[in-house]
């Protein structure tokens, strides 16, 4: 009888121990199934992103030779704005304090800007408001009571000294290779602080280098701690390579000694051939001034944008909100000069602190009030319409210009979840164009 109830006892057990085994091996199934699609899932995710990437990489690599191949054509042309913003300060200006200039912009130029706002009826209804001189006057516009702050201000924008967005020198454009969107744009270096004037080897402007650099990094909100820390870095940069801004033509003596000789010779003919063909040559070689700068800006390319430099730090938004930062208004491709007709405030104020810090600022302000009616043809005519600074304007000479000749290429070409990118730094003289450094992402 006890076996018996034993073996009953086993018996109803034995369904829960097979439905327990059971439940065992699906989730175990179930598991491997998961693993398995995971994988295929990630395996197929890689391989569709190889193929994005490559074909972005390659349209990028294709739109960037069309870019370089008709630059040649490249004239830009500075445009007068005596009715509107200058973009040179809206660097300091928060995202509220923007969009209420646009705002303010747009009441005050509303029969102008007609067209631009993606709702034309409610600028319409602005234009046909009886009393249109207070409408102009922002004094005694209520902005909430016509309805202006309803304004689309995200699609309109300040212009630059070249109509779109400083620093643009024209407008992006934007075309398809293959699967891949492809957007070029192109920058006026000469607009930016020249980052290579800390690393001057002249005694004699050192100080006033240092005074502009710190002005400008005070401007872009760099605390004291932060620009003594890339004060050490750029000096670090400084012992491997100083910088110079002017270059004369050298002369160097080349002596092509052969690696080789021949060991056997047919006959004395060919001997005597040989021996002179493998003789030691000493010849002269003359490398020009622009030879010298262009070499000279492909290798502070690479130091500026090595691990020396914390472009981390310079590329922090200082303004929250806004995309703001100091590397957009840094020259990191060896540029040595600043454009006076397409830099902004804080630009100028760092170049003319060479011809005295404390007058740097009257100089930036006299600057961008001439601009905005007409640009300035070249140094003289700044000397002129600037007398009293004439003095000051000299010693600053050699820092400033009036034509921007450096300018870099972004190419930025996307292919479903992949993004390839390029910057070309070029220098540009007339139909003249070399090109300096390439970095690829």
């Amino acid at each position: 009888m006890r076996n018996d109830s034993l073996n009953n006892c086993g018996n109803r057990n034995r369904p829960g121990v097979v439905l327990l085994v059971t439940l065992v091996l699906l989730v175990v199934l179930a598991t491997l199934g998961y693993t398995l699609s995971s994988r295929v899932a990630a395996q197929r995710h890689r391989d569709q992103y190889i193929i994005d990437y490559s074909q972005a990489r390659y349209a990028c690599d294709s739109a960037s030779k069309y870019a370089f191949a008709t630059l040649q054509d490249l004239d830009p042309q500075l445009i007068s704005r005596p009715n509107e913003p200058d973009f040179s300060d809206l660097f300091v200006l928060s995202e509220a304090e923007y969009k209420e200039l646009l705002t303010q912009w747009a009441a005050e130029n509303a029969s102008e800007t007609e067209g631009i706002f993606g709702d034309i009826e409610r600028i319409d209804s602005i234009n046909n408001i009886d009393n249109v001189a207070d409408i102009n006057d922002i004094n005694d516009v209520d902005a909430d009571e016509f309805g202006i702050t309803d304004l689309d201000v995200g699609s309109l924008t300040i212009p630059g000294p070249y109509g779109p967005p400083w620093p643009l020198v024209t407008d992006p454009v934007e075309f398809e290779i293959g699967s891949a969107t492809v957007r070029i744009e192109i920058e006026d270096e000469n607009a930016k602080y020249p980052i290579g004037w800390m690393l001057l080897n002249e005694p004699e402007v050192q100080r006033e280098a240092q005074a502009g650099f710190e002005m400008f990094c005070e401007w872009m909100g760099i605390e004291v701690g932060q620009i003594d820390s890339l004060k050490d870095q750029l000096k670090q940069v400084g012992e491997i390579k100083p910088f110079s801004l002017e270059f004369q033509p050298i002369t160097k003596t080349v002596t092509i000694t052969p690696a080789t000789k021949p060991t056997t010779t047919s006959t004395k003919t060919s001997d005597r051939s040989i021996r002179r063909t493998y003789r030691t040559q000493v010849t002269k070689k003359t490398i020009s001034a622009s030879d010298q700068m262009v070499r000279q800006n492909a290798d502070f390319a690479q130091l500026f944008h090595s691990s020396l430099i914390d472009t981390e730090l310079l590329a922090r938004p200082y303004i929250e909100g806004r995309k703001e930062s100091a590397l957009k208004y840094v020259g990191m491709w060896a540029s040595p000069k600043v454009n006076i007709n397409t830099a902004p405030r804080h630009v100028l104020e760092a170049a003319f602190a060479f011809g005295g810090p404390s007058d740097a600022p009257k100089i930036a302000e006299e600057i961008i009030q001439r601009r905005r009616n007409s640009p300035f043809a070249n140094i003289e005519d700044l000397k002129r319409d600037l007398l009293r600074h004439s003095d000051l304007i000299g010693k600053c000479e050699k820092y400033i210009t009036t034509v921007s000749t450096f300018f870099t290429i972004r190419v930025t070409a996307v292919s479903g979840v992949a993004k390839a990118s390029a910057t070309i730094a070029i220098t540009k003289d007339g139909q003249k164009v070399n090109r300096i450094a390439v970095i690829s992402g």
